[in-house]
């Protein structure tokens, strides 16, 4: 990942490598500029601000972790393949681990900067699930999303302080929480058949069509 020499992956890059080393508060984006060996306007040209560049390199984990993405084998769930994708964004991040504990670090406690990669957060799950394979259509997409995407905020804060390797800690808290979640989606999505079979029988019928006892109007008269 970021291994060619665009100007946006050096930006990427480089404000990475800053990141290793120092609170991402006190990085300005022409200490990113430099780093990258490029000028502050050719950085301009890539980004709005330093936020901009967060999501690029989500898009770009995104991408990694959909190209490494095995083929789902016949008797394999969406569970079960959710948690093989999660695990290797897990490994597809970790030479950034890290910058990207220093990041969240700095985060945690401006919520209204958080909030600016709230939307690219959200699309990276989406990614996810649509790489597991998940239905994303009707109603149900949404608390999906949203689902996995608070599962994968708690997710993401035990593996930023898993020493191990393997990830033992993570995976064992990965498996935990979304077992947990696909209980509460099958809850929900019944509660949710319900309430629709019930809407059905107590709307009456034909209900937002035309009434079809009123006469429809007859030729105009020659003249």
């Amino acid at each position: 990942m970021f291994d060619d020499f665009s100007k946006r992956n050096k930006a990427v890059r480089a404000a990475l490598e800053l990141a290793q080393q120092r609170d991402w508060g006190d990085i300005t984006l022409g200490d990113i500029a430099r780093q990258a060996g490029l000028d502050l306007a050719d950085l301009r040209r890539e980004f709005a601000c330093k936020s901009d560049i967060l999501r690029a390199f989500q898009a770009e984990v995104d991408a990694e972790v959909l190209g490494k993405a095995k083929q789902a084998g016949p008797d394999q769930s969406v569970r079960d393949r959710l948690f093989d994708i999660i695990m290797t964004r897990f490994e597809v991040m970790g030479p950034y681990k890290p910058a990207l504990k220093r990041i969240a670090c700095y985060l945690r406690c401006r919520p209204g900067e958080a909030s600016l990669i709230a939307c690219s957060t959200l699309a990276s799950q989406y990614w996810m699930l649509a790489g597991a394979g998940a239905k994303l259509g009707g109603p149900g997409a949404a608390v999906r999303v949203t689902g996995l995407a608070a599962i994968y905020g708690k997710i993401f804060r035990v593996w930023l302080d898993d020493p191990s390797p393997s990830l033992d800690k993570t995976m064992a808290a990965l498996d935990q929480r979304l077992t947990k979640g696909e209980r509460l989606l099958s809850s929900l999505e019944t509660t949710c058949g319900n309430v629709c079979r019930l809407a059905c029988g107590v709307l009456p019928r034909g209900w937002k069509r035309e009434r079809s006892d009123v006469p429809s109007p007859g030729p105009a008269p020659a003249a």
